[in-house]
């Protein structure tokens, strides 16, 4: 993917923000479990599960990180473009079969939706940067396909 900042749909954008406040949260739980215990003595299982709770910490930062990271890089990038399609556009295509769907370009796949379709999946990189009217090629689990962008909206 590219290394300038990328939009991120409204929906994307509040699922980062909940995800953030509940790391955060998690991470003042896990601090204060460290800040309990070095007022303990204990045994080697004691300083085992010391040094969990120290990577658990850490995983918990970086991922902080990131998310702080993307939430920063999204606000310089703007919003999603309506005239190409990008992360948070709906796109209607049509399949060499004939048939139709419309999907959302996303960053993830938190929830098991089928509209979604994220953008570093082989069918989201395809349409990316695409118009209506454009035909895209990707590799499919069945094989390789294609789509024409019969619509592109937000």
């Amino acid at each position: 993917m590219s290394s300038e900042p990328a939009p991120i749909s409204e929906a994307a954008r509040q699922a980062l923000e909940q995800e953030l406040a509940d790391l955060r949260t998690e991470r003042e739980t896990v601090a204060a479990s460290l800040r309990d215990s070095d007022a303990q003595v204990g045994d080697q299982a004691d300083a085992a599960d010391e040094l969990q709770r120290a990577d658990a910490l850490r995983r918990l930062d970086d991922r902080i990180s990131r998310i702080t990271t993307r939430l920063a890089g999204a606000d310089v990038a703007g919003p999603p473009p309506t005239d190409t399609v990008g992360v948070g556009s709906t796109v209607t295509v049509r399949f060499s079969d004939g048939t139709t769907d419309t999907v959302q370009i996303g960053e993830g796949a938190a929830a098991l939706d089928r509209t979604l379709v994220t953008a570093d999946s082989p069918f989201g990189r395809a349409l990316l940067g695409h118009r209506t009217g454009d035909t895209v090629s990707f590799r499919a689990p069945e094989g390789p396909r294609s789509a024409v962008v019969v619509s592109l909206g937000r």
